[in-house]
């Protein structure tokens, strides 16, 4: 088997890249055939895995964390159209790694390795996102309204870092909250009035969080979790359920499987794909699960 690796330096505050030899080593030490690139801007990551493909490699690796993971996905759905993608690897050096470990990727580096070198294989689900003639795909979690609106938040702020900046982030963005009317439907049902929470799940985990507990990346459905507007002491009642995984249960909150959900938005919604933001004004948003799409080297 030889295998394009694709690693993202950025991941980890840019401490992934300080991973190269070690990475070197561990694919020699298991006799590993492989070639490393090193993204050098974002996006890169989708271009370097659609074209691994075309040239033919057996699998391909992501070296990073979740958004390095999403951006190798998308390359490896664009190239295989129809098909299910090559054999597909993760080598978790990321902040967080929510995706891999929900999928028991070894978190040490040359047990990771050591995984992608036995080439053992299981399919499972991917997301595809369509906003308005475009399409994005991702394997963990997307969600709109206050997700992503947080996460804007987190971007704009530059003289903070570390964990207090999440939390500052999060503050901020309860501040400013407003609710975005919106028209949802999924498979066995629907919504419409003002909205502050929606979160589409491929897997249990997102941003270090059980956003759906019990989700399966198997399954053929996306877990989501929907929040209507509320007070923002019930926002903070819901938040807090969130840290124990209890939040499914509120009676505010609507929790559910589906493998199609639409989305109306007015006024046009921020969204993320695996924690990258991907659009901020969309009116108009599809959700399809892609069942057994994804062919993932695993334990």
């Amino acid at each position: 088997m030889k295998a394009k690796i694709i690693l993202n330096p950025y991941a980890n505050r840019w401490r992934a890249k300080e991973k190269v030899e070690a990475i070197k080593a561990a694919c020699t030490a298991v006799s590993l055939d492989y070639d490393l690139t090193i993204t050098q801007a974002p996006a890169d990551g989708t271009d370097i895995a659609r074209n691994a493909v075309r040239d033919g490699y057996d699998a391909v690796v992501a070296a990073g964390g979740d958004g390095t993971i999403s951006e190798v996905v998308n390359g490896l759905i664009q190239a295989g159209a129809a098909e299910q993608t090559v054999p597909f690897g993760i080598i978790p050096i990321g902040t967080a790694n929510d995706f891999s470990l929900m999928v028991g990727i070894p978190s040490q580096l040359s047990d990771a390795v050591q995984l992608i070198a036995a080439g053992k294989t299981r399919q499972i689900d991917g997301g595809q996102i369509d906003l308005n003639g475009r399409t994005h795909y991702f394997i963990n979690n997307s969600a709109v309204a206050m997700e992503p609106m947080i996460t804007l938040e987190h971007i704009k702020m530059t003289r903070l870092s570390g964990e207090i900046r999440y939390y500052v982030a999060l503050v901020r963005g309860i501040i400013k909250l407003k609710a975005w009317q919106m028209g949802i439907r999924w498979d066995d049902g629907g919504y419409d009035g003002p909205t502050y929470l929606l979160s589409v799940c491929n897997s249990p985990r997102t941003g270090g969080f059980m956003m759906a507990p019990g989700a399966l990346v198997d399954d053929g459905q996306f877990d989501f979790v929907l929040a209507p507007e509320v007070p923002k002491r019930t926002v903070l009642a819901i938040l807090l359920r969130l840290l124990r995984g209890t939040h499914v249960q509120h009676p505010k909150v609507t929790f559910g499987r589906t493998s199609r959900l639409t989305i109306a938005s007015k006024p046009g919604t921020p969204i993320h794909a695996d924690g990258e933001i991907i659009g901020e004004t969309e009116t108009a948003v599809t959700y399809q699960i892609l069942p057994r799409k994804i062919t993932l080297l695993t334990p």
